[in-house]
């Protein structure tokens, strides 16, 4: 499925952003965790969680409505820190909870290597 820009350049490049899969309402990604992903105390940053969830979520819905001739982008983003990354991959899946006309709603689930879950995301997508 087409994404709106390649991977391989800009914001999502620099954290390692790599997409799974893209399914109607589903998207899966990962980025391996790295030292430059990590805080002070050596957890990965919440802002890593935060950026995969709104790339995801924008780009599933971009890749949703972009045929109708409108855009998608981030308008709301609620990330709650459950537990600690230190080392691994990071995994992430949402699934799309709402899709309106101008607003799309996702839940994101973010777990580590052994499944456990790390964060919840809802992540709120205007649509133009």
């Amino acid at each position: 499925m087409h994404l709106p820009h390649s991977l391989d350049q800009g914001f999502d490049a620099l954290y390692g952003l790599v997409i799974d899969e893209v399914d109607d309402g589903v998207i899966r990604a990962h980025v391996d965790v790295a030292d430059h992903h990590k805080q002070p105390a050596g957890l990965v940053h919440g802002g890593v969680f935060a950026s995969i969830a709104e790339s995801i979520t924008s780009m599933a819905t971009w890749v949703a409505v972009q045929e109708d001739g409108r855009t998608a982008q981030g308008l709301s983003n609620q990330t709650s820190f459950l537990r600690p990354i230190l080392e691994g991959t990071i995994h992430a899946t949402a699934r799309a909870r709402h899709r309106g006309r101008t607003t799309w709603v996702w839940e994101v689930e973010i777990t580590d290597d052994q499944g456990r879950l790390c964060s919840l995301v809802r992540m709120t997508i205007a649509v133009r």
